[in-house]
């Protein structure tokens, strides 16, 4: 029976083979078409773009009336046809793909796209798509959400290989659509583009912050009295297991006659420090009349850039009065790009410092974010606010943090929404975060970074169905790139969010300023030199404990004001 059994498994491997092979159509390229002298037209448009060499085939639809399409890649000697029907989608083998793209290294493919129509071929001008010699990170991970403003049903974040078309679920938040347990998901973020340490927010129902570290998943309860509200917009210290939050009160306005339809709108901002270690939390900056958000680390730790706008008088007045304040003026809040130091040995920051002066441009920035060789600040610009990805104003900004220039990334940029970004581990890729398409909804783009600190023109993150980025009824957020795949289980994530609850309640710990840390020195050898042993503060150059001279940190540091 076991032979039998077997050998009818063979049989029907062979017949479903064969099937596959006979509808499968093979395409050469036509010897009597007629050059047309005109642009091919794509969606996604992939020409004219840069890419990296492990990037998945850049499938399409050829946008025009035609009976048959074939589609020519040259590199040299080395060439692939592919083909499609009348929809005009074009599907490349990923085979073939993976061998052109590693052979064309550094080089460039010439595409020529030939359409069949009333009996004769046409070939469209050829097309150039350049392979870098830099490889993108393999995984992108974002939320898939409707592009709704108030409410949401189900919703996941999603772990995609960029090296092919597999996509995996890190965490969908209901998919039985029960009431009590609706919850949202959102800002997800990693350790230094790994997998084995992450976290993300559950809002609603079950709410609390998920931290994914070492293997095991907690859920915390940031409330706690001496900070101002929940944790928000994280990062992860590179190396440390340290992370800075926002911590915002946020409302939404709607528009009734205004193409931008919706303002996402903060009443008050800090920035604070979390210890995963020992679950303590602590204000980094509580200040009266600014608001602070979209902390990030730099790629060596010793500092943090955030965005801070100026909202005189805000910080007396009740919050019904705040929201009144930020919806009367919403148009002239406008946000600079800051940072402060951070020294890791006695654990103080140091005083705020402007980086880029956006007001003073007439513009409000959101979103920075550091290239891991630590030289170039990526943030997002628009006319006012920090929500970017509902203003149509926003684009991609640069800052040489060498030389002090800043400039547009003009050849990544669009004339609708570009917002939210990540880099690759090795500086040569961003990823952003676009509404270029249609206006409603936001998909991920990807453009090169040259060591010149320059970008070529972005291309939409590739899918096997072309037509998935249209049949797709769902945004992209938050588009955070990892060398490696997640290493955590959806079922680790669930259980620790409907079995811990409320969670971890997290601990309040002041920090200590520079300033106490220096008097504290001080008066410590006041009572050591009475007795005969250390030397007088005066008579030392350097702080043996900070690493710096008491004078030297007393001018660098200052105590954050209290709210």
């Amino acid at each position: 029976m076991k032979i039998i059994f077997n050998f009818q498994f063979l049989i029907l491997n062979f017949l479903l083979l064969t099937l596959l092979t006979a509808c499968s159509k093979s395409y050469e390229v036509p010897a009597d078409a007629v050059q047309s002298g005109k642009n091919v037209v794509l969606y996604p448009d992939y020409t004219e773009v840069t890419v990296p060499p492990n990037i998945a085939p850049l499938n399409f639809i050829v946008k025009s009336e035609a009976e048959e399409y074939v589609v020519s890649i040259v590199n040299g000697q080395q060439s692939m046809v592919a083909g499609g029907g009348s929809d005009g989608v074009v599907q490349f083998d990923s085979t073939e793909w993976r061998s052109m793209l590693r052979d064309a290294k550094g080089k460039s493919l010439t595409v020529t796209v030939y359409e069949l129509l009333e009996g004769q071929w046409s070939s469209y001008k050829p097309y150039k798509i350049y392979v870098a010699q830099d490889d993108i990170d393999s995984y992108l991970s974002y939320r898939l959400i409707e592009p709704g403003f108030e409410m949401y049903r189900q919703l996941g974040l999603y772990q995609r290989n960029l090296t092919n078309f597999e996509q995996n679920v890190i965490y969908l938040n209901n998919r039985d659509d029960i009431a009590d347990e609706n919850h949202c998901v959102n800002c997800h973020n990693y350790q230094n583009y790994q997998g084995k340490n992450m976290l993300f927010h559950v809002r609603a129902s079950m709410g609390g912050t998920m931290i994914a570290h070492n293997g095991k998943v907690e859920k915390l309860n940031f409330k706690n009295d001496s900070i101002l509200g929940s944790a928000v917009y994280p990062s992860w210290h590179p190396r440390k297991n340290y992370i800075v939050f926002s911590s915002n009160r946020t409302g939404q306005a709607f528009h009734m006659i205004d193409l931008e339809k919706i303002e996402v709108l903060d009443y008050g901002s800090d920035l604070i420090f979390y210890n995963v270690d020992t679950h303590e939390a602590s204000n980094i900056l509580r200040t009266a009349d600014d608001m602070e958000t979209f902390p990030v680390w730099a790629p060596d730790g010793k500092k943090i850039y955030y965005c801070c706008a100026e909202a005189p008088g805000i910080g007396s007045m009740t919050d019904s009065l705040k929201v009144g304040y930020v919806l009367n003026n919403y148009r002239e809040i406008r946000y600079n790009v800051m940072s402060v130091t951070f020294d890791e040995k006695t654990m103080t920051f140091g005083e705020p410092q402007l980086e880029v002066d956006c007001k003073a441009m007439g513009k409000s920035a959101s979103v920075p974010r550091v290239s891991p060789d630590g030289k170039y600040l990526l943030f997002t610009l628009g006319d006012f606010g920090q929500f970017h990805i509902w203003h149509k104003s926003s684009d991609q900004y640069v800052k040489n943090l060498e030389t002090g220039e800043v400039y547009p990334l003009k050849e990544a940029n669009s004339p609708d929404v570009d917002s939210y970004h990540s880099w690759s581990s090795n500086g040569r890729w961003i990823v952003f975060s676009s509404r270029r398409d249609d206006g409603s909804y936001t998909r991920p783009y990807i453009a090169y970074f040259d060591k010149q600190g320059r970008s070529r023109k972005a291309f939409m993150l590739p899918q096997e169905d072309p037509t998935q980025n249209l049949m797709l009824l769902k945004s992209y957020n938050v588009p955070e790139l990892t060398r490696e795949p997640i290493a955590y289980t959806p079922q680790q994530f669930k259980e620790a969010i409907y079995g811990q609850n409320p969670g971890t309640d997290i601990k309040y710990r002041e920090l200590r300023t520079p300033q106490q840390i220096v008097k504290q020195y001080n008066n410590k050898v006041k009572v050591e030199d009475s007795t005969g042993g250390l030397q007088r503060p005066d008579q030392r150059t350097t702080d043996a404990q900070t690493g710096a001279s008491p004078k030297a940190d007393a001018q660098t540091g200052a105590s954050p004001k209290a709210k």
